[in-house]
C-alpha cells in the first residue's frame, strides 16, 4: 500500500526556529572549554576558520536543497548526483552518529538538573517528552523549537552581557597583564591546535543541516529552505562569536580551557552569582532544543533510507494524521533510551564527529557536480568545504578516527548483506 507524503506545513520561521535549535544546542555551554585547550588565545581563530568551513558546507546544502526538496538532506543529494553507495554512506553515518548523539543531548540534560543517581531516569523521560513533540507533527515541533531557542538566545544574551562587565572590570584578572586575549600569544599553540579547535566548534553549530532533511515538510522549499539556512548560519555564527568572546576576554585562555562550566564561570566571574542556575537552566534547555531537532531529521532521513530499501522499508510509514515517520521517530526513540539507560557515552561518541563531516563532504562533492544552471554560489566555494571537511577529519583525535572508519565498514558490510539477501527479481 502507498504511504501518504510528509506535509509542507513550514514556513521560513519555523524552519529557521528548528534549524537554530540544532545549532545552539547544548554545545555553546561546553565547547569553548576544549576548544581553548586545543587553541589557547588562537580560539577566535579557530572560531573563524570553523565558520568558513561551515559557511562552505551551508552553501552547498542550501543549493542541493533547492533542487532537492525531499527529506533525507545528504543522503538524497549523495545518491542522486553522485550514486548509491556515496548516499548511503552519509546517511548511515548522519543516523547512526546522531542517534548516539542524541542520548548525549538527553544525558547533558539530566546532568545539569539532576543528582548521578536520577540523571538516566530523567534523561529517558526526556527522549519520551521530545519524541512524543515530535510525532504530533512538524507544526507542533517547529511551536516547541521557537520557544527553547527564544529561551536559549536569553540566557546567552545574559552571558556576553556578564562576560563585557567582567572583562571591563578585569575581575578575572585575564587581561590584568595589558594585552587583549587575542595577542600575540595566539599562535603559541600551534596551527595544529587551532584546527582541532576549529573541528570542536565546527560541530557545535553545524545544525543548518536539519532544515535540509525536513525538505520534504517546507512550503515553497526553493526559496524557503536557502534563506532559512542562511538566516540560522548568520545568527549562529553572530552568537558564537559573541560568547567565545566575552567567555575568552572574561577567563583568559587559561583559565576558559581549565573551567568545566565555561559559562556558568563566566558569570560568576562577573560578580552575578545569581545568573549562574539561569545558565545552568539554558544549558539544560539548549540541550533538549538539540534533541528536538536531532529527533526529527534522523527520523526524516531513516524514512529516505527506507523508501530506497537501505533500511527496513517499515521505517518509511507515515502517520495518516500527523503525517510523519512516526515508525522511524518511535525505531529512534527506543534506540536513544537504550542507549542512555545502558551505555556511558562520554567517550564513545567521538564516530558522531567522523560521521559528520562524511556527511558534510559528500554534499559538497554532490554540489560541486551540480550545472551552472542549478548553482547559487560558486563552485569553489563546494571545493573549499570539501577541503575544510578533509582537513578536519585529520585532525580529530585516533580513537575517534577509528570509530568512524569501524562503525562505516559495520554499515558498509550491512548493505552488503541486506542486498544479497534481497530476493532476485
Amino acid at each position: 500500500m502507498e504511504q501518504p507524503s510528509l506535509a509542507r506545513r513550514l514556513g521560513l520561521r519555523q524552519a529557521v526556529a528548528i534549524g537554530l535549535a540544532a545549532m545552539i544546542g547544548a554545545g555553546v555551554f561546553s565547547v569553548f572549554a576544549p576548544a581553548a585547550q586545543a587553541a589557547g588565545a588562537g580560539l577566535m581563530i579557530g572560531l573563524a576558520i570553523a565558520a568558513f568551513v561551515a559557511l562552505a558546507n551551508a552553501g552547498s546544502t542550501a543549493q542541493l536543497a533547492a533542487r532537492y526538496p525531499e527529506s533525507g538532506g545528504a543522503y538524497r543529494y549523495g545518491r542522486e548526483r553522485l550514486g548509491e553507495w556515496p548516499g548511503f554512506l552519509a546517511g548511515w553515518g548522519f543516523v547512526v552518529g546522531k542517534t548516539a548523539s542524541c542520548a548525549a543531548m538527553a544525558m547533558t540534560f539530566a546532568a545539569y538538573l539532576a543528582p548521578p543517581d536520577w540523571q538516566r531516569p530523567l534523561a529517558v523521560a526526556a527522549v519520551v517528552a521530545i519524541a512524543a513533540v515530535d510525532l504530533r507533527g512538524i507544526s507542533r515541533t517547529a511551536r516547541v523549537a521557537t520557544v527553547i531557542v527564544i529561551g536559549v538566545l536569553g540566557v546567552l544574551a545574559l552571558v556576553v552581557a556578564a562576560g563585557a562587565t567582567a572583562t571591563f572590570d578585569g575581575a578575572s584578572g585575564a587581561v590584568s597583564s595589558g594585552s587583549s586575549p587575542f595577542g600575540s600569544t595566539t599562535i603559541d599553540q600551534g596551527w595544529l591546535g587551532i584546527l582541532q579547535s576549529a573541528g570542536l566548534l565546527f560541530f557545535a553549530f553545524a545544525g543548518y543541516a536539519r532544515i535540509a532533511t525536513l525538505g520534504e515538510e517546507v512550503r515553497e522549499p526553493a526559496r524557503t529552505i536557502p534563506r532559512a539556512i542562511g538566516i540560522a548560519f548568520a545568527v549562529a555564527v553572530l552568537v558564537y562569536a559573541g560568547v567565545g568572546a566575552a567567555a575568552l576576554g572574561a577567563l583568559g585562555p587559561t583559565g576558559l580551557a581549565a573551567s568545566v562550566a565555561p559559562l556558568v564561570d563566566v558569570v560568576e566571574a562577573a560578580g552575578w552569582q545569581w545568573a549562574a542556575p539561569v545558565v545552568r537552566v539554558g544549558a539544560a534547555v539548549a540541550a533538549l532544543g538539540a534533541l528536538l531537532a536531532l529527533l526529527a531529521g534522523i527520523g526524516r532521513t531513516a524514512l529516505a533510507m527506507a523508501r530506497d530499501e537501505e533500511l527496513p522499508p517499515p521505517l518509511a510509514r507515515v502517520h495518516p494524521r500527523f503525517r510523519v515517520p512516526h515508525v522511524a521517530e518511535i525505531a529512534v526513540a527506543l534506540v536513544v533510551i537504550a542507549l542512555v539507560a545502558t551505555v556511558d557515552l562520554r567517550g564513545a561518541i567521538g564516530f558522531s564527529s567522523f560521521g559528520v563531516l562524511v556527511y558534510y563532504l559528500v554534499a559538497n562533492l554532490a554540489a560541486i557536480t551540480q550545472p551552472r544552471s542549478e548553482r547559487r554560489f560558486p563552485q569553489a566555494l563546494s571545493a573549499a568545504g570539501a577541503v575544510g571537511c578533509l582537513v578536519l577529519v585529520a585532525t580529530l583525535p585516533p580513537v575517534s578516527i577509528v570509530a568512524g572508519v569501524v562503525v562505516f565498514a559495520i554499515g558498509a558490510a550491512y548493505r552488503l548483506i541486506s542486498r544479497a539477501a534481497r530476493p532476485s527479481g
